[in-house]
């Protein structure tokens, strides 16, 4: 069924433009989780504490994930709960705990990693390879800009 209403006006707004297809994108990868007990947010969780050897601290996640602490706490204890990371303290401080991947989590990732490529893919599949580089490549430069990820 068509909208009713004319989007024309939105075809130049950037910000709309993102969050509609943020929205798509999560919606793809969300189904392509949902048999694994995880969501997008909770993926990208895993996929740090996967990255990190040593673990990662919550802050830092909060901080790349741009997000609250409180919602990452809640993230990393779901993860936790379901056996796929642990905290540990940290060397260099002892307030500090450090989000690890376990084995189960390391396999898992591994597992899940095709299906969320193909997600990906299906949202991507009218551009071309170039515009698919270009389109990440701008959107790393956008987000690395206000500070909230680490550079590539």
């Amino acid at each position: 069924m068509e909208p009713t209403v004319n989007a024309h006006a939105l075809n130049d707004d950037v910000g709309f433009l993102l969050s509609r297809a943020s929205g798509l994108f999560v919606r793809a990868t969300n189904a392509a989780l949902v048999s694994y007990g995880l969501r997008v947010r909770s993926y990208s969780v895993l996929l740090l504490a996967c990255e990190a050897t040593e673990g990662v601290s919550q802050r830092d996640l909060a901080e790349v994930l741009g997000l609250d602490p409180s919602q990452v706490v809640l993230l990393v204890d779901e993860l936790a709960e379901s056996g796929l990371v642990e905290r540990r303290p940290s060397d260099q401080d002892r307030r500090t705990k450090l989000v690890a991947a376990t084995e189960a989590g390391h396999t898992l990732r591994v597992r899940v990693l095709p299906e969320v490529d193909a997600a990906v893919a299906a949202q991507l599949g009218d551009l071309t390879s170039t515009e698919q580089f270009l389109l990440r490549d701008l959107l790393g430069r956008l987000v690395r800009r206000t500070g909230s990820t680490p550079p590539a």
